[in-house]
């Protein structure tokens, strides 16, 4: 069947499968970014001290930590559609409870649950974007999917300019759970099961099942499904001990590293730009400008390195970029304080960072085989995001000792650099 995929043309069911991921991605950059907008005013409304709104902040960040690691891999088991439409009915009810919250500890858990969907479903959108699409363009495919989530991060702010003056907090989380019931429906209708997971799992009605998915492609249908060897079937565990099993433990060490150290430099980045600026003497409005050309150099870097990974290794690509994101920090300290010089070398590092962060995705979802590619996805995002945890904390302790912005970004470059030398030994073509 993958030959089946790679064979032909590009058909308009495959390119609606693309579509159909990327707007679950620009959703769940929405959902979780939702809080930054809101917290102020839900803060207020609850009479909740700095330390509580932090903690509910947290509380979405470990729910896709846990998301990643313990719900995802769950695809790999039970298929990428089950857990898809599960996530989004999940991440859709907590929106819309959320709307109507009175009490601290329920917010707590409602955006931990909406934090553990967008956890879960990153990995499996990225499987199945990787599943139905031609080998050559298979990192092209998983990196435009993963664009959707900056984009959806900066939706955020412009329907939050919108909604928040006139309907107060709430209408941001009937907007975000709308949106997710609408995209539920374009889940049932348009995104199938992964042709791997039938074809190895075998489902009731598994070959008609293909044979219907081949047929809305334009691809030839098959007249029987390969025969499985009996055996002890690979469960939870099995599979989270594949991902360290000799033939795939040295990369998926190193996976582990650049995943690790990407996520520390860009969240060190995304949450402190714009007061990082303020606190050296510039305006919030051009704190917030450069914030915006961060996440808009995102934008190119993502499509450039989609681009470069067809025709050039893909884990090459995210090495130099990675590597020039460094560079890129280091010249940053050493510019002169001049607001349009640093906020054009803010949009050349998020192209670098962002595009080279972004790229890991589709690095994972090539690295491992479909039976434990959800599972090594959301385990390198997951372990991962330990490095998003810890960079914010360490670079505030470091400001708070005196630490000047110049400096921070000389700190933050070695980081930049480690993930651009782990992605190179990875070696993912």
């Amino acid at each position: 069947m993958q030959e089946l995929i790679n064979s032909g043309k590009f058909s308009a069911r495959q390119i609606g499968i693309i579509v159909i991921c990327l707007l679950l991605n620009v959703s769940d950059g929405f959902d979780v970014l939702s809080w930054a907008y809101t917290a102020d005013r839900v803060g207020n409304f609850l009479d909740l001290t700095a330390t509580q709104l932090g903690m509910v902040g947290s509380a979405a960040l470990l729910g896709m930590t846990i998301g990643a690691l313990f719900l995802a891999p769950l695809s790999d088991l039970y298929g990428r559609r089950p857990l898809i439409l599960t996530s989004v009915t999940a991440i859709s009810l907590a929106m819309f409870a959320t709307a109507y919250v009175n009490d601290f500890t329920l917010l707590l858990v409602l955006r931990f649950i909406a934090g553990a969907g967008v956890g879960a479903i990153l990995a499996g959108l990225a499987a199945i974007a990787c599943e139905y699409t031609p080998d050559k363009y298979k990192s092209f495919a998983v990196v435009v999917i993963t664009l959707g989530y900056p984009f959806g991060a900066s939706f955020a702010g412009y329907v939050a300019a919108v909604l928040l003056p006139n309907y107060d907090w709430p209408s941001m989380y009937f907007f975000g759970g709308s949106v997710n019931v609408v995209l539920l429906v374009g889940v049932w209708f348009l995104l199938p099961e992964s042709l791997h997971y039938l074809a190895v799992k075998q489902p009731k009605n598994a070959l008609q099942r293909a044979n219907k998915i081949l047929s809305s492609m334009q691809k030839q249908t098959i007249t029987e499904l390969p025969v499985i060897p009996e055996g002890p079937k690979a469960g939870y565990v099995e599979n989270l001990l594949a991902l360290l099993a000799p033939v795939h433990r040295t990369k998926t060490l190193l996976l582990w590293s650049t995943f690790f150290f990407g996520f520390m430099c860009l969240y060190f980045l995304l949450i402190w730009i714009p007061k990082m600026l303020v606190d050296a003497g510039f305006t919030e409005q051009q704190g917030l400008i450069a914030g915006a050309a961060f996440n808009l150099g995102a934008v190119v870097g993502v499509l450039l390195i989609g681009f470069l990974a067809i025709k050039y290794s893909l884990t090459k690509m995210i090495s130099l970029f990675m590597l020039l994101s460094s560079v890129g920090m280091v010249i940053y300290a050493l510019a002169p304080q001049d607001i349009q010089v640093l906020i054009a070398l803010i949009f050349v590092i998020g192209i670098f960072q962002q595009g080279g962060f972004t790229g890991l995705y589709a690095a994972a979802a090539k690295l491992y085989p479909a039976d434990i590619r959800a599972t090594g996805i959301g385990w390198a995002i997951g372990l991962g995001r330990f490095g998003a945890v810890a960079a914010p904390s360490a670079a505030g302790m470091l400001f708070q000792a005196g630490t000047s912005m110049q400096v921070a970004f000389y700190i933050f470059a070695v980081p930049a650099a480690l993930a651009g030398i782990f992605a190179y030994l990875t070696k993912v073509d």
